[in-house]
């Protein structure tokens, strides 16, 4: 039988998915969390906090690899504390003898002035590899997807709103996936030898501005949205505008919004060549994510 896989954030949007797609595979897998006892999913929750790296040598020993999916986001000072949880990982998973760790992180050109969140997703990646263990990075922009912040945005503000007054980022490309291929794409690169050490970008076929990718929710719910760009709405109001019509919280509202100024497309095609597979056009997305929280299938 092939060693346990453990899923550093199991339990959250993309990593409840990709636990499932796993324990389906028949694969053994741990689901770390800090409250094993409240955990009803698939797998088997052990407890770990990668605030505590005492608390990590139990969960990796014995693995042979690791996704880690954790983020402090709705933190003000996630930068650092991101940073000292993925070191503390990534040096656990090499004393545990892992053979990879597997990191879901965001797009973005490293030549730009990357945002705090942005920033933050790479030195994720450096801190992760420090230990020694081989990294394969998945780098995604917006992930559609019911129960995903980002999508979370895009859908309240387009049903909350007869019309948008928006600020100049809605005019950044973006390339949003479909939360089902980010999940297919984790499990493809999962012990492959060409994803050794790799980073791979990941996105849907399209490439939208964020007006577009509203005005295209209105269509698919059968909503007209008319867009008025204001270019002095600043990133502070633009945070506080949005927890005024949305359920997201101001700072992780911020945090995001300081990224969307950042154009997050894909440059290089290699996980077409070690995952070959047609990602799903964000229409779909949509359609399948409307689905998902109407309690369809």
């Amino acid at each position: 039988m092939s060693r346990p896989l453990l899923v550093a954030g199991g339990t959250g949007f993309v990593g409840r998915r990709l636990v499932a797609a796993l324990v389906e595979q028949g694969r053994p897998v741990r689901v770390m969390t800090r409250h094993p006892d409240r955990y009803d999913g698939p797998g088997t929750p052990v407890r770990g906090d990668v605030a505590d790296p005492a608390s990590l040598v139990a969960p990796l020993r014995g693995c042979g690899a690791a996704y880690y999916l954790v983020h402090s986001l709705d933190s003000a000072d996630f930068e650092a504390r991101d940073a000292r949880a993925a070191e503390a990982f990534g040096t656990a998973a090499a004393r545990a003898g892992l053979d990879q760790v597997v990191y879901l992180g965001g797009l973005g050109k490293d030549g730009d002035d990357l945002s705090p969140h942005l920033r933050s997703r790479r030195e994720v990646e450096a801190r992760l590899a420090a230990g020694g263990v081989p990294v394969t990075v998945l780098r995604a922009g917006i992930v559609v997807g019911h129960g995903g912040i980002s999508w979370e945005i895009t859908r309240q503000l387009v049903e909350h709103l007869p019309a948008m007054v928006t600020p100049r980022w809605v005019r950044t490309r973006t390339q949003p996936i479909a939360v089902a291929d980010v999940v297919r794409y984790l499990v493809g690169v999962l012990e492959h030898p060409a994803a050794r050490s790799r980073v791979f970008e990941i996105g849907g076929p399209d490439v939208l501005e964020y007006a577009e990718m509203l005005e295209r929710v209105a269509a698919v719910e059968g909503r007209r949205l008319p867009i008025v760009p204001v270019p002095l709405l600043t990133p502070g109001l633009s945070s506080r505008w949005l927890a005024l019509v949305t359920d997201v919280d101001v700072r992780s509202g911020r945090h995001l919004v300081d990224s969307m100024v950042n154009e997050v497309v894909v440059t290089e095609s290699g996980i077409r060549e070690v995952v070959p597979f047609e990602p799903m056009a964000y229409d779909d997305a949509v359609r399948v994510a409307l689905m998902e929280r109407a309690g369809g299938r």
